[in-house]
């Protein structure tokens, strides 16, 4: 995805903090440009949230500091949204030992530079902080190389795949789920 920011040397030159309602017009402006420019990579598509209202962009950051889980953005030191990752967690009692990982982006003119590595190390720091989780799951376009190489750089395995996950503009997309486990099963 592209950004009007310039490039950035690495990742210590980003901090990655929770977003919240303060944070509305940034995030919805990132997401729609990670949505239009990487279609295949994300459930959700381009018309459909450009369509919701700013309200629907506010209640989904008014629920991620409310937790459980998080909603996080990497900024560059001239504070532009850089990079974005969600942390989602089961809400049902049977399920609320496993999260996924979400909305995971990086700006184009900002990537390979350890930006998302940051980022998901930052969302399995929020997933061990959170004591009943034991595993965190994610889904990956089946292609999307450099995403695969990094979720497995940080733990991740495949354990399966789904032939026609999406469908974007009529062509089908096959997702990989890939799962981390946070500590030993009991």
């Amino acid at each position: 995805m592209s950004a009007s920011a310039e490039p950035v040397t690495s990742a210590e030159a980003v901090t990655v903090r929770r977003l919240g309602v303060a944070d509305a017009e940034p995030y919805r402006a990132f997401r729609l440009t990670a949505l239009r420019e990487t279609p295949s990579a994300f459930t959700s598509g381009y018309a459909e949230e450009r369509a919701k209202p700013l309200a629907a962009t506010l209640a989904r950051l008014a629920g991620a500091e409310q937790g459980p889980g998080a909603l996080l953005g990497a900024f560059g030191p001239d504070g532009i949204l850089l990079g974005t990752a969600g942390l989602r967690v089961g809400r049902r009692e049977q399920e609320r030992h496993k999260a996924t990982l979400y909305g995971m982006a990086v700006a184009r003119a900002a990537a390979g530079r350890g930006i998302g590595r940051a980022l998901v190390d930052r969302v399995l720091a929020v997933a061990a902080e959170d004591g009943r989780l034991r595993q965190v799951l994610l889904t990956v376009s089946e292609g999307n190389e450099p995403a695969l190489r990094l979720y497995t750089s940080r733990g991740f395995e495949v354990w399966g795949r789904e032939p026609r996950a999406v469908l974007v503009d009529g062509r089908p997309v096959t997702k990989l789920h890939m799962i981390r486990p946070l500590a030993a099963v009991r």
